[in-house]
C-alpha cells in the first residue's frame, strides 16, 4: 500500500490553519501523516503545532509559498512517501477530496489535482474547468490538464524523482504555475483535474484588474519577475520565452493604465525594476528589501523623484568624492 502524505504550508494564518488541519482529519481516505511548514509565522502558529501530537511540522524563516512546499516536498521524498498532497493554510479539501484523487489514479504516473471552489459558497468554481462555473454543472468525471499547483494537488514521487522540486528562489507569484509547466511541458507528465475532489480556496486576487498599492504590495514584484521563468518553462525556448515576455509586460503597462485608479506613471515606472531583475536572473531580493526600496522610493512625492536622482547626478559631478582629494580630510 503506498503511503501518502499532507503537506501544508502555513503563514500567519493560525486560525485557517486550524480549519485546514481539521479537514484533513476528518478525510474518508486519511493521509499516513501530516507535515506542516511553518513560514516563519509569528502569531500562534508555532505554540499550536508544538501542542499536536499528530502533525509533523518543520520550522523555518519566511520562504514564501515557493520555499515552504519545496522543503516540505523535499522532506516528504526523502522519508519515503509516495503521494504527496499539497495545500497551504487558506484552503482545505472537502472530506471526500484524498479518496477522490487516491481512486482516480490510472496505471501510469499522473499528477492529480482537485478542482479549485470559493470557500466562502463552496460551489463557485474559481479557475477556469471547461464551460463549469459551479460545481453542480459538472457532468463528467475529470478534465485533462488545466490543473492549478498546489491547492490540493496529489503528486507522486516519481514525478518528483525526474522533475525535481518546486523552485524555492521564486519565492511565490508564479512558482506553482512554473512547476506545472516543469511536469507536463518538459518531462511529459499527463495531469489531471478531478471533478468530483473539491478543494475550497480563497479568489485570489488579479494585479491586472484589481487596485495593488505601489508602496506595500511587494508580490507585484515577483509577478513581474517570475514570469520570464514560468515562460521559459511552459515554451522551452528561451527566444520564445522572451518575446512572450515582452507582450506580457506590454499588457501589464495596459492594464495599469485602464484598471488602476492611483500613480498610474509611477507605477508603470516601477514595472522597469523587476523586469530588469528578471533579464538579469537577479534571485537575491527578500519580501523585506523589495518592501523597504518600495517604501523609500514611492513614499517621496512625484517631485523627489525627478529631482533626487538629478542633484544626485549634479553631486557626482560637480562635488569631489574623498578618495579625489589630494589630501586626508582629519578632524
Amino acid at each position: 500500500m503506498e503511503k501518502v502524505i499532507a503537506v501544508v504550508v502555513t503563514h500567519n494564518h493560525y486560525s485557517d490553519l486550524i480549519t485546514c488541519i481539521k479537514a484533513i482529519r476528518n478525510q474518508t481516505h486519511q493521509p499516513d501523516a501530516i507535515l506542516v511548514v511553518n513560514n516563519g509565522s509569528t502569531d500562534f502558529t508555532s505554540v499550536w503545532l508544538d501542542q499536536q501530537t499528530d502533525i509533523i511540522h518543520l520550522y523555518q524563516d519566511n520562504l514564501g509559498s515557493a520555499g515552504g512546499f519545496s522543503n516540505g516536498i523535499s522532506w516528504a521524498y526523502q522519508e519515503g512517501y509516495d503521494w504527496i498532497w499539497c495545500m497551504d493554510d487558506q484552503g482545505f479539501p472537502k472530506n471526500n477530496a484524498l479518496e477522490n484523487l487516491i481512486n482516480s489514479q490510472g496505471m501510469n504516473t499522473e499528477l492529480l489535482s482537485s478542482i479549485m471552489v470559493d470557500k466562502k459558497d463552496e460551489k463557485t468554481i474559481l479557475r477556469k474547468t471547461k464551460k463549469y462555473k459551479t460545481t453542480d454543472q459538472i457532468q463528467e468525471p475529470f478534465v485533462q490538464n488545466g490543473s492549478y499547483l498546489f491547492n490540493g494537488s496529489l503528486i507522486h514521487r516519481n514525478i518528483i524523482s525526474k522533475v525535481g522540486l518546486p523552485l524555492a528562489h521564486l519565492f511565490e507569484q508564479g512558482a506553482e504555475t512554473e512547476y506545472y509547466y516543469r511536469i507536463t511541458k518538459k518531462y511529459n507528465f499527463s495531469a489531471k483535474t478531478i471533478l468530483n475532489s473539491e478543494h475550497y480556496q480563497s479568489e485570489v486576487k488579479s494585479f491586472f484588474k484589481n487596485e495593488w498599492d505601489l508602496k506595500s504590495d511587494y508580490e507585484v514584484f515577483y509577478f513581474l519577475r517570475n514570469k520570464l521563468t514560468v515562460l521559459k518553462s511552459k515554451y522551452g525556448n528561451v527566444v520564445i520565452a522572451f518575446f512572450a515576455y515582452l507582450v506580457f509586460i506590454f499588457n501589464f503597462c495596459v492594464s495599469i493604465l485602464v484598471n488602476q485608479k492611483t500613480n498610474k506613471i509611477r507605477k508603470l515606472s516601477f514595472v522597469f525594476w523587476p523586469m530588469k531583475d528578471a533579464l538579469k536572473n537577479n534571485r537575491h531580493l527578500t519580501p523585506m528589501s523589495i518592501s523597504k526600496k518600495m517604501q523609500e522610493q514611492y513614499s517621496n512625492h512625484f517631485s523627489g523623484i525627478i529631482f533626487k536622482p538629478l542633484r544626485k547626478f549634479c553631486c557626482n559631478i560637480f562635488v569631489p568624492s574623498l578618495k579625489e582629494t589630494s589630501t586626508p580630510i582629519t578632524i
